[in-house]
């Protein structure tokens, strides 16, 4: 079994919170990572589960025990109940970690029953570090545990039945008002569009919907933890820039399925190749401060004259520009651009990231690959 990293956080949590809530994709490895905290262990999705812990509850709250609720969305009676439980022991932390695909519905009983008592975790599928893979076989498949990174005869098959089954009954139930027609056409469409700045207007167009409807739908895949929208950067300069949102696909192994990709060779002659590794990068970049519990803010920025930062972040009170570049070689003018536009908004840091094999480390400026961005930011 791989040990998660994103472990030391929970149990952390749990030390200083009566409730965490684990949230993330379906099949993300959420209640494989409980199980290794808790055997008290109740799955909600089964009806015989929500009778056993109607019946065995007052046991359950005598007990020091951490009981584990699996995809607590789907009994929203039992928050009413967890937040009496608590505030009958207020200074007893660990008491109950809640594991959810992250629907609306769950984060407004989050909101609404539990505020001041829980700690949120996300857990994403795998990431470069925990895969122990070879780099383009995981940026091919993504990191779902059942996507292929384990056995590659399951790409892509798995990812296409995946998104079929939201498709067909979790959306639906989750709450999104659209068909599993309309939803698989904007999978599609999002695929085609992933790493471009959202436009509402013209995807509604194309679909026969108002935009206003097509934001909506947009939010639900975000809290579905499918797709994650990138916002732009605002800095007071003369340069007049790009205001809306980027659109990324969050596991690549989806966006690939989508997009007809079946291996490395098909990958590379794409020409969209570049903006799906930027995304995985930008990804990976943002699980590994997630699950090393560093504070962090992410961002592009672009001007209408067209200069481009693909990442800003902002991490312990220092600003990082970061151009992502699929090459091996990359070049001085590369570095001079990135100078140049990390000066508009006063970086502290300019990251060339692309694949090379020799890194240069300077004082400020740095060109370096995917696992040495990661090492320079932990």
């Amino acid at each position: 079994m791989i040990r998660r990293q994103l472990h030391d956080v929970i149990v952390s949590r749990l030390k200083q919170y009566p409730v965490v809530a684990l949230l993330g994709p379906r099949q993300a490895g959420k209640t494989t990572l409980a199980k290794t905290l808790s055997k008290k262990y109740y799955d909600l999705e089964i009806e015989p589960e929500k009778l056993r812990i109607d019946l065995k509850w007052d046991e359950i709250i005598r007990s020091d025990d951490l009981v584990v609720l699996d995809e607590a969305q789907n009994y929203p009676g039992v928050f009413p109940r967890i937040r009496s439980a608590v505030d009958a022991r207020r200074k007893k932390n660990g008491r109950f970690l809640i594991l959810g695909s992250v629907s609306p519905g769950l984060m407004k009983q989050v909101s609404e029953s539990l505020a001041g008592r829980i700690a949120l975790c996300e857990l994403s599928p795998f990431s470069l570090q925990e895969a122990r893979k070879k780099e383009d076989d995981y940026w091919l498949m993504g990191g779902f545990p059942d996507g292929g990174i384990m056995k590659k005869s399951q790409f892509p098959i798995w990812q296409k039945n995946y998104l079929d089954l939201l498709a067909m009954r979790d959306l639906p139930l989750w709450g999104l008002p659209a068909t599993p027609q309309v939803t698989q056409r904007l999978f599609r469409m999002l695929a085609v569009g992933n790493g471009t700045v959202w436009n509402a207007s013209m995807v509604g167009k194309s679909m026969g919907l108002s935009y206003h409807t097509v934001n909506s739908y947009l939010n639900y895949l975000e809290q579905a933890y499918l797709i994650r929208r990138l916002q732009p950067y605002f800095k007071n300069i003369k340069k007049r820039l790009v205001k809306s949102p980027k659109v990324f696909w969050r596991d690549t192994g989806l966006l690939h399925a989508l997009m007809g990709v079946n291996g490395m060779e098909e990958l590379m002659v794409q020409p969209w190749v570049g903006l799906s590794w930027e995304g995985w990068v930008i990804e990976q970049i943002r699980i590994f401060l997630t699950v090393n519990d560093i504070g962090h803010e992410t961002y592009y920025f672009r001007t209408v004259d067209g200069y481009e930062l693909d990442l800003v972040l902002g991490m312990k009170n220092t600003l990082w520009a970061f151009e992502i570049k699929l090459t091996s070689n990359p070049g001085k003018g590369d570095l001079d651009r990135l100078s140049k536009t990390a000066d508009m908004i006063r970086a502290d840091k300019r990251v060339l990231l692309s694949r090379t094999k020799e890194p240069i480390v300077g004082t400020d400026t740095i060109s370096t690959n995917i696992k040495g961005a990661l090492h320079l930011l932990s």
